[in-house]
């Protein structure tokens, strides 16, 4: 029922699509006025990017927030959030997601695969990646299980180190499988457009 309660929330936004440069782009407008803008690769239907943005208190457009994909990269759109920039030499966290697996790759970590151990903390819903050497330590949700309500498992968990990257990999449900190739079917028969101007309408 929550998987469906969060199908429901999708399937009553108003979607925009547009068809270009290999992607499928796809906008939401929920209800509560919050964004989510997707990629998906046309020809191997993965997910490359989700984006979200809602508004500010007093109704000024926020930034995107990068759920899936890489980071932004510099702009003069995006100097405000850069002011601050790491080292490119620090650990970078992000999410490239498969068709079966939610999946992160954590770049510049060049210790040994022994190092590092992943755990699951069902009462706080996140995932937490140490290194028995304290040098990085990182804990994230997966906001795919908190939108339907589903529950961490541990076994989903899986790792491994190749090239000074960590890829963590956690198994998508048959929930959110299911869900995904619903919504994927349901995207495709939206009429995509090149400027991306037209509302779309849904089943």
């Amino acid at each position: 029922m929550a998987v469906q309660c969060w199908a429901d929330i999708l399937k009553s936004s108003k979607k925009t699509a547009l068809i270009h440069d290999g992607k499928r782009k796809i906008h939401y407008l929920f209800t509560d006025g919050k964004e989510m803008a997707e990629e998906y690769d046309l020809n191997t239907d993965e997910l490359i990017v989700r984006k979200w943005r809602s508004k500010s208190p007093l109704g000024a457009e926020g930034p995107w927030q990068i759920e899936v994909g890489e980071p932004f990269p510099t702009t003069v759109g995006t100097l405000e959030s850069e002011v601050i920039k790491e080292n490119c030499s620090n650990p970078v966290f992000l999410r490239k997601d498969t068709k079966t697996s939610f999946q992160w790759r954590v770049r510049n970590l060049p210790y040994p695969s022994d190092v590092y151990n992943l755990s699951v903390e069902p009462a706080e819903r996140c995932c937490i990646i140490r290194t028995s050497n304290k040098k990085y330590f990182k804990k994230f949700n997966i906001p795919d299980l908190d939108r339907n309500l589903l529950p961490l498992d541990s076994s989903a968990l899986s790792f491994t180190h190749a090239n000074n990257t960590l890829i963590v990999t956690y198994k998508k449900p048959k929930e959110v499988l299911t869900l995904e190739h619903e919504l994927l079917r349901e995207l495709k028969k939206l009429k995509g457009t090149n400027e991306g101007d037209v509302d779309c309408k849904t089943q």
